[in-house]
């Protein structure tokens, strides 16, 4: 069996898992037989994920140009939403949030159906990616996303209940949605922050500069200053619910951009 075939039965398996988690969140109550059933195919789910991830790694080496499966949009685009499939177990476990589980996989299974689009041969790495500093950069990068990813799916399931019932007060189920918003930032931002500065570092040794003002470069600025100013509205002004709902949208939109908006732009991030 192939990494391509592994990859296709688990975007398969997320749609498989948000049909699953959607049916128990809305049949069955909290801590249900049903609802752990969903939790459990989730994380059969991303280990099988895993193993994708794991062969294509072990195809390279068998095709003598072994390098870690995160040099292409492709690979990039598999490991985006594996991290995020990480994310959504990890709240799950945590805050036993279902509707995170299930605002959270359409996306996976998304991102996973685009990379078949996608040419899903593995070649050999030119030579600005042939550096330590790829895993580093592009892991810490896509763990950040994910975090921000994850922040995003909260902050929207807390403004819909914020605006379906506006004049309630704060629940314990808005609460914890804000409280995930929170703190998938707090982990995302540190993460994001080794990200730009191991990619400096990858810069340099590729190009003989730190930072050139690439498009993607100027892009992951702007994402990591937003989501400081996140942080600042939180920590020193006290903002929370739907201020901090709207500040992890702008962020996430931030996020999508330069992921995917920059490759269209010229710069020197355009092999991605």
């Amino acid at each position: 069996m192939t990494n391509v075939e592994l990859t296709t039965y688990a975007t398969f398996g997320y749609l498989a898992c948000g049909v699953l988690a959607l049916v128990a969140t809305i049949a069955s109550p909290q801590g249900s037989i049903l609802r752990k059933a969903a939790f459990g195919a989730l994380i059969l789910v991303w280990l099988l994920h895993t193993a994708a991830i794991g062969l294509r790694w072990v195809e390279s080496y068998q095709m003598g140009i072994g390098h870690a499966p995160l040099s292409n949009l492709y690979e990039s685009l598999i490991f985006f939403a594996w991290s995020i499939g990480l994310a959504l177990i990890l709240v799950r476990y945590r805050y036993g949030a279902d509707l995170i589980v299930v605002i959270g996989l359409p996306p996976t299974f998304l991102i996973m159906a685009y990379s078949f689009l996608l040419d899903r041969s593995i070649k050999p790495l030119i030579p600005a990616l042939q550096s330590n500093w790829l895993v580093a950069h592009v892991i810490t990068c896509f763990l950040g996303y994910a975090g921000f990813a994850v922040s995003f799916g909260a902050a929207v399931l807390l403004l819909i209940l914020r605006r379906s019932n506006p004049s309630a007060k704060p629940s314990r189920g808005g609460d914890i949605l804000d409280e995930i918003v929170y703190k998938a930032v707090l982990v995302g931002f540190p993460l994001l922050t080794i990200g730009i500065v191991t990619g400096a570092a990858w810069a340099d040794y590729a190009w003989g500069s730190y930072w050139s003002w690439d498009p993607k470069e100027t892009w992951s600025l702007i994402t990591w200053l937003v989501y400081a100013a996140f942080l600042h509205a939180r920590l020193a002004r006290g903002w929370s619910g739907s201020r901090s709902a709207y500040l992890s949208l702008l962020g996430f939109a931030a996020v999508l951009f330069t992921y995917f908006g920059v490759n269209y732009l010229p710069g020197l991030h355009s092999y991605l």
